[in-house]
């Protein structure tokens, strides 16, 4: 089986890739949808966030919102919930790949905002970053509700750079020449690595 890591910066098109990939009957594990679910559905998780962030938790749940405003621009906070949160989203996606070696899938996604920040590289065998034009991404992003100029600076300063991204990647998909261009590319990909895995080798660059 290969393990395919798909990220890229914010405003980039990632979760429509990720549709994508799934259009194309890939599996794939996605990172921030896990975080969603175990901010509703983790107990344990969510008091050990209350006790380092008591005013994001309510008996409502996380408030993300506030969670984000709490390690926004604030380094030591944002160790802490990545302390607190990321074991649990490795956890899920080992059990992902567990059961998808075990159905014998040939080819999934690890769909990992960021995956070369975290050193996650070293779990998968290519990475797909997908890219578009720094103008086009700036549209995107501040589209956005709840966006300011601000906001994306600090957000792009917490990831890496685009350009740095695109030169590890084992694959790279421009989203920015249209919906038909970006799914023939992923499309490629995937079957030029299916047929490559028996050797585990991804088959094209």
């Amino acid at each position: 089986m290969i393990v395919l890591g798909l990220t890229g910066s914010i405003g980039m098109g990632k979760s429509t890739a990720a549709n994508m990939l799934r259009t194309l009957g890939v599996p794939v594990h996605d990172a921030d949808a896990t975080v969603h679910r175990l901010f509703s559905r983790d107990r344990n998780l969510r008091d050990e966030i209350r006790a380092r962030f008591p005013y994001a938790v309510s008996d409502a749940g996380v408030d993300r919102q506030a969670l984000g405003a709490a390690v926004f621009g604030n380094p030591d906070a944002r160790r802490d919930l990545e302390a607190i949160v990321h074991p649990r989203v490795r956890a899920a996606a080992d059990a992902f790949l567990r059961r998808h070696r075990r159905l014998r899938s040939p080819l999934v996604v690890l769909d990992i905002p960021l995956l070369y920040e975290t050193g996650g590289e070293d779990r998968v065998d290519g990475g797909v970053v997908v890219t578009a034009p720094a103008a086009l991404q700036r549209r995107r992003v501040m589209a956005r509700p709840g966006m300011d100029a601000d906001r994306f600076a600090g957000i792009l300063a917490s990831q890496m750079p685009d350009r740095e991204k695109r030169r590890r990647a084992d694959f790279v998909v421009e989203t920015g020449l249209g919906k038909a261009y970006t799914f023939r590319r992923l499309k490629r990909i995937v079957t030029a690595v299916r047929t490559a895995a028996p050797s585990g080798q991804p088959g094209i660059r």
